[in-house]
């Protein structure tokens, strides 16, 4: 109430200085035919916008017909048009598109022409971005260039000027610097990669792209991605258009599961993130158009997209443009905030396990590069490494199952003794003590059998995660397998490992298991997993079911030593019991 009272105080205060020294609107319009070329010093003393422009840009550049610019070198072929100075063409040499069996090409024509192409300018004035991106620009060059070169762009009118140029060496890195006037003040542009990439066909595909920026030691992510990393993520449905994230970054773009398009400002305190997100619509088939297909042969995705830039206008940046390869990403300085990550490994995103995944890659790499020169092998070769590793596990837990089968009739006798208790009971209590007592006696830990499975569950998921991003395993082939980082073709993979995992069931001995929840265990155990890794990738199909064979193997001459047949005489003396 105190606020809206000396509001309204002031208002009726300074409503006479406003009519003495502030006229009303039709005032000025009258004085402006008048007095103005009496008093011409009046006039310059509040000049307008538009009217700077008029004094200092009379030079035009434009050019009359739109023209393309090919860079080059082992890596790329990059084709510019002076179109809006733009990208519409970014073909990676050395990588196939699945869908056109041919070189893959990072530009994505369906969503570039709808929502822009890579290197376009965005503005929040969309009138203004509509100019920068169709206008015909003045370049300094002309047909085929071969890296390392430098192109530069520019275009001027009456009110607009424009200044772009690119800069590209032998590696996936190129410089960026962009600068727009309009009505003579600098204005805000950041350079664009607005329509997703090239190698997404499908939906899942488009499911996997995400918005990744590096700030003050972290890495944020978005996408649907089940298992993220141990840092910070954002969420897929908060990017919108138009929403600016302030820096400073060290790094930030978007990417998919393999590829990734990055902008690392020369300032990262001034650099700002402007989120892209738009709506397309898709043929579920890749490589047919939605045109006049049905609802169920479409579907609705988002094409996410990042433009970086400067706040103070004028930018200055450098690009990654190219795959999600450790190498070539560790080999990217960056400069640090806080003396973090000095390169952008932190693009690949290793998930919850990136402590135990990342380690497994690089092992696996190497095995490649100095052992065996196949993915597939290579895989092999590691798992069987991994399993022998965890034989000492396995007898561990044999061992602690062996200690359950002899203690399971006192156990039974307990829990006859207090069966007619309710669970509410307080008497239930002195039953676990009593339990508690004999395992205690026996030196038996019931978490003992469980333990060895808990401790490989991780490097389950951590091949899970490396196969999912190590973009070496893409388009890896192994025996009748063409992509390891795929499903397998004829399934038989999956097929191997429920086969594999209902025999391992059958072999290994349960303690103190009732025989229905046993079969009930031997037979839900495998579909249910077989269900679950059906349309997982090849690679890790072959590392389940290999570890199932080698459990096997070990199960059955473990079974054959003096603590297996101990156990089988066990369970074979109860069988027979419940028999008579």
């Amino acid at each position: 109430m105190l606020v809206f009272v000396l509001t309204f105080v002031v208002l009726i205060i300074f409503q006479p200085l406003l009519k003495k020294f502030f006229p009303q609107p039709p005032a000025p319009a009258q004085q402006q035919t008048q007095p103005v070329p009496a008093q011409p010093a009046a006039a310059v003393s509040v000049p307008t916008p538009s009217a700077a422009p008029a004094a200092t840009n009379t030079v035009t550049k434009q050019a009359s017909t739109e023209t393309e610019i090919v860079i080059e070198n082992d890596l790329y072929k990059v084709t510019f048009t002076n179109h809006g100075a733009q990208v519409k063409s970014w073909i990676l040499k050395k990588f196939n598109n699945d869908a056109q069996n041919g070189p893959l090409d990072l530009v994505s024509p369906a969503a570039a022409q709808k929502f822009g192409y890579p290197l376009s300018l965005w503005t929040y004035d969309e009138t203004l971005r509509a100019r920068l991106n169709s206008a015909l620009y003045v370049s300094s060059k002309e047909g085929n260039l071969s890296a390392p070169a430098q192109i530069t762009f520019e275009y001027a009118d009456q009110d607009l000027v424009v200044h772009k140029s690119f800069s590209f060496d032998q590696t996936y890195v190129l410089k960026v610097e962009t600068s727009v006037t309009y009505k003579g003040a600098e204005v805000f542009a950041a350079p664009a990669w607005p329509s997703g990439f090239g190698d997404e066909n499908t939906p899942a595909a488009y499911a996997a792209a995400g918005i990744d920026y590096h700030n003050d030691a972290s890495t944020e992510r978005s996408g649907y991605i089940f298992f993220t990393s141990y840092v910070a993520r954002l969420s897929f449905k908060a990017i919108s258009s138009g929403n600016t994230i302030k820096g400073p970054f060290e790094w930030a773009g978007t990417g998919d599961q393999y590829f990734t398009a990055l902008f690392i400002p020369d300032d990262p305190a001034t650099a700002a993130m402007v989120t892209l997100r738009n709506p397309l619509e898709i043929s579920q088939k890749p490589g047919f158009s939605p045109v006049g297909a049905s609802s169920k042969d479409t579907a609705n995705v988002d094409i996410l997209g990042a433009a970086v830039g400067s706040l103070r206008g004028r930018t200055t940046e450098r690009m990654y443009v190219g795959p999600k390869e450790l190498a070539a990403l560790d080999a990217v300085p960056v400069p640090t905030i806080k003396n973090d990550s000095p390169d952008l490994r932190g693009v690949v995103n290793f998930g919850w396990w990136g402590i135990l995944s990342r380690p497994l890659f690089l092992w696996l790499k190497w095995t490649y590069k100095h052992i065996v020169p196949n993915w597939g092998w290579a895989i092999v070769l590691q798992t069987l490494i991994i399993s022998i590793a965890l034989l000492p596990l396995r007898i561990t837990q044999m061992k602690s199952m062996l200690k359950m089968q002899r203690v399971a009739p006192q156990i039974k006798n307990i829990q006859e003794r207090y069966k007619k208790y309710s669970l509410k009971d307080p008497r239930k209590a002195k039953m676990q003590e009593e339990i508690a007592a004999v395992y205690k006696t026996e030196g038996v830990n019931p978490a003992g059998g469980c333990l060895p499975m808990l401790i490989q569950f991780p490097f389950l998921i951590a091949y899970y995660r490396m196969l999912g991003v190590a973009l070496d395993l893409r388009h890896a082939h192994w025996l009748w397998i063409t992509d390891l980082s795929a499903k397998d073709p004829w399934n038989l993979l999956p097929i191997l490992m429920v086969v594999s995992m209902f025999a391992m069931q059958r072999m290994t001995p349960q303690a103190g298991m009732d025989a229905q929840q046993q079969k009930m265990l031997q037979w839900m155990m495998p579909l249910m997993m077989g269900f679950i890794f059906f349309n997982l990738q090849a690679g890790l199909n072959l590392y389940y079911a290999e570890s199932n064979l080698i459990s096997m193997a070990q199960q059955a001459i473990m079974n054959r030593t003096k603590l297996g047949r101990e156990m089988r005489e066990i369970i074979e003396k109860r069988a027979r019991k419940k028999d008579k």
